[in-house]
């Protein structure tokens, strides 16, 4: 194989670099079949993932700083404004202020919020579940731990 510098590539190079390149569209085709379960689950309840992804972490956790938000479902700062202000619109979530910062804000979910995600958490943990279940319970423990190490070893390179 020729790269763009007209240098040959050794073979071993070329095979690391195939199956580099194999993992990522297995991985990127297996999230997108994954995530079309969790994506029509929710939106059966007028939510977007990454909305439904706020009132889940709000109902694990309790009351987040948005920035907390904003870092668990991987969103930006503009991103998790306009997010928590459609839930805020949908009565779904408040905001409260930060006692000990007022630049920072809390969101925390109404009564209405609350009432929502523990109704549907159920069904939307059973769509992931069924949505995996072609892996056995060892294969998704192995499969968790590899792609957390890839995850991990991912985060840590420096992007050029």
């Amino acid at each position: 194989m020729k790269t763009s510098a007209n240098k040959t590539m050794p073979a071993a190079r070329n095979a690391e670099l195939d199956d580099s390149l194999k993992l990522w569209v297995v991985l990127a085709r297996a999230y997108g079949a994954v995530a079309r379960h969790m994506e029509a689950e929710v939106a059966r309840h007028e939510l977007t993932s990454m909305e439904f992804g706020i009132l889940e972490a709000l109902h694990h956790k309790g009351p987040m700083l948005l920035g907390e938000i904003q870092k668990k479902i991987l969103v930006t700062s503009g991103g998790i404004t306009y997010l928590v202000d459609r839930l805020v619109t949908k009565g779904l979530v408040k905001r409260q202020e930060c006692p000990s910062d007022r630049r920072a804000r809390y969101a925390v979910l109404t009564p209405a919020g609350s009432a929502l995600i523990s109704g549907i958490f159920p069904a939307h943990a059973q769509a992931i579940a069924r949505a995996v279940s072609g892996l056995s319970a060892r294969e998704r423990a192995d499969a968790t731990k590899l792609m957390r190490k890839l995850g991990l070893a991912a985060a840590a390179l420096t992007t050029e």
